[in-house]
């Protein structure tokens, strides 16, 4: 990468630290707690590093193949990444992928938080995860459904190593459903309320895994600990086939 593209690497996360610092300074919060997770989906393991020397120690990826290939890559980094999964895990990819992971983001069902459980107990090791739920109802996308999480929750009781930190969630597009500006807000609100009810001392579900590039300012407002950036950090700069990543 040339020295003019880290350059505007580090003016985007500059340009979003402090969008998160203005959204907490409206939220009476400290922006100190929340923290940025960069989406490396759509870019290659150079663009992956050139954010990572930017200052963005918490890197994203959306499939199990993608992060084996771009830890491997980065392993050498000083500091190292912090890996985190923000796409479905298939079972069948779970026991290369949990020894790289610092925090799986998308548990998503009681067969995967069992597999999980079977896999980190063999390998002797605790998995951090997050359930995701599917707030914004669109069957078309992965998630907890709202009315199961508590039966999600009670069983991790029982599965020593997977320790669910918190919750995550994707709002809906502004066309998924009625409801036009604020849509994407009342939905981190929701899921937020439904932390807070789900909580015990036990489990204190502390992290919310909320918002993305259009929209993390609201989830901000609503209390999310970890927001996925991934377009706003590669505004200006050339990367790999398809779109931005989100």
């Amino acid at each position: 990468m040339t020295a003019d593209l880290c350059g505007r690497c580090r003016a985007n996360l500059d340009a979003v630290r402090e969008r998160v610092a203005a959204a907490c300074h409206r939220a009476g919060r400290d922006p100190a707690g929340v923290r940025i997770v960069g989406v490396t989906k759509y870019v290659d393991e150079n663009a992956a590093r050139m954010l990572l020397e930017a200052g963005c120690f918490d890197l994203a990826e959306s499939r199990p193949q993608s992060l084996w290939r771009k830890a491997e890559a980065l392993a050498a980094a000083t500091p190292p990444p912090r890996w985190h999964l923000v796409g479905h895990l298939q079972r069948n990819k779970i026991r290369r992928t949990i020894g790289l992971l610092t925090l799986l983001h998308s548990l998503d069902s009681l067969r995967l938080l069992e597999a999980i459980e079977a896999e980190a107990a063999a390998a002797g090791r605790v998995c951090d995860a997050l359930v995701e739920v599917n707030i914004s109802g669109d069957h078309g996308r992965t998630g907890v459904p709202e009315t199961e999480v508590a039966a999600v929750l009670a069983a991790a009781v029982d599965c020593p190593h997977v320790r669910i930190g918190g919750l995550m969630g994707m709002a809906g597009l502004p066309d998924d459903a009625a409801g036009g500006d604020g849509l994407a807000r009342r939905q981190f609100g929701r899921l937020r309320e439904l932390r807070d009810r789900m909580a015990t001392p036990a489990m204190p579900l502390a992290e919310l895994s909320m918002g993305m590039s259009d929209d993390f300012e609201d989830a901000i407002l609503e209390g999310a600990t970890l927001v996925r950036i991934g377009s706003a950090l590669w505004e200006g700069i050339a990367e790999a086939d398809g779109p931005l990543p989100a």
